[in-house]
């Protein structure tokens, strides 16, 4: 596996929801701050996008923007007043046409695909923390050819209505998170995380660790694989990671037994010899310290979000392609 896709699997519970909305004329809706990742493609028309900082994204057709953190935001008609967004409707109730709306001539439709994926917080890999409140990936030619694909993608598949779209659609909009990510690393981000993926010897022994975490790995060991000499490994990971190789790993180690937990029904043996512990004993002294309650009990508060998480998204993005989605009534 490879750093930027463990990153995501690890926090990622569930499966995302997604709703495709088509409107016109003046139109407002808040989003609430979400424990997640929210995203929105536009995909004909145009909207803008409002933060709670006062900052304003302008969305234009085949534009995507990724909210990493779930951070609440405005989206509104091109041209939209701010001080109607003090008025503006939850997105549950707009979405699903429940609130009235004051039509006007406007530039056209808007459709909007939304949605959410569901993120476990509190092992957030540092790869994903550093990224800013707002990506904003505008549809310029020839670039990000993948993100532009599953765009489409997308699309086509909420068109058509194909048999086959309570799998393809979530799995579409897994792909999107992956390739949005991307983007924005490719784009050269500021950041620790594009230095690190960018420098040999660190994604090197990133690429090694997270392939085999259960291996036992030492510093000695490490440094081989990567082919450079122990002090050259200690100190460029440890400068542009923030923390040496082991120290690193064993966080791994640990935040990788709390997706099993959550995911599986897995006995805590086998649990501990997935990640590199030798006794279910290790394991639990180790995630006690790490999270501050037992392996069994992170894994009884775990069920009821993951099968919140479970239940419904699967549905609900199936039912915005048979559907066509939500439209608004004027």
């Amino acid at each position: 596996m490879d750093v930027v896709s463990d990153a995501i699997r690890a926090v990622q519970i569930g499966r995302p929801s997604s709703n495709r909305v088509r409107v016109g004329g003046s139109w407002c809706t808040r989003l609430a701050p979400y424990d997640g990742a929210g995203f929105h493609v536009v995909l004909t028309g145009g909207c803008r996008l409002l933060t709670e900082d006062g900052g304003t994204v302008v969305l234009g057709p085949g534009d995507a923007v990724l909210l990493p953190h779930g951070a609440g935001h405005v989206l509104a008609d091109v041209d939209a007043d701010p001080a109607q967004t003090r008025h503006a409707v939850p997105f549950e109730a707009w979405a699903e046409g429940r609130v009235p709306r004051v039509q006007r001539p406007g530039p056209g439709e808007v459709e909007l695909l939304c949605g959410k994926y569901r993120l476990d917080r509190s092992r957030v890999h540092p790869l994903l923390a550093e990224l800013p409140q707002v990506i904003h990936l505008p549809n310029r030619v020839g670039s990000h050819p993948e993100l532009r694909a599953a765009i489409d993608l997308l699309g086509r598949e909420l068109d058509e209505r194909r048999p086959g779209a309570c799998i393809a659609l979530p799995s579409l909009l897994d792909l999107l998170l992956v390739y949005m990510i991307r983007a924005r690393l490719d784009e050269g981000a500021s950041g620790a995380w594009p230095a690190v993926l960018a420098d040999p010897v660190t994604s090197a022994a990133l690429r090694a660790l997270h392939t085999d975490p259960a291996a036992p790995w030492t510093n000695e060991r490490l440094a081989e694989e990567v082919g450079v000499s122990r002090p050259t490994l200690a100190r460029r990971f440890s400068a542009l990671v923030g923390r040496p190789p082991m120290a690193y790993l064993t966080w791994w180690r640990l935040t990788l037994a709390a997706e099993l937990l959550r995911g599986t029904t897995d006995p805590l043996g086998g649990v501990a010899r997935r990640v590199g512990y030798g006794t279910p004993y290790a394991l639990s002294h180790a995630f006690q310290r790490e999270f501050g309650v037992t392996p069994g009990r992170y894994r009884a508060l775990s069920a009821p979000a993951a099968a919140a998480a479970t239940e419904g998204p699967v549905a609900a993005a199936a039912a915005a392609g048979a559907a066509g989605g939500a439209r608004p009534s004027a």
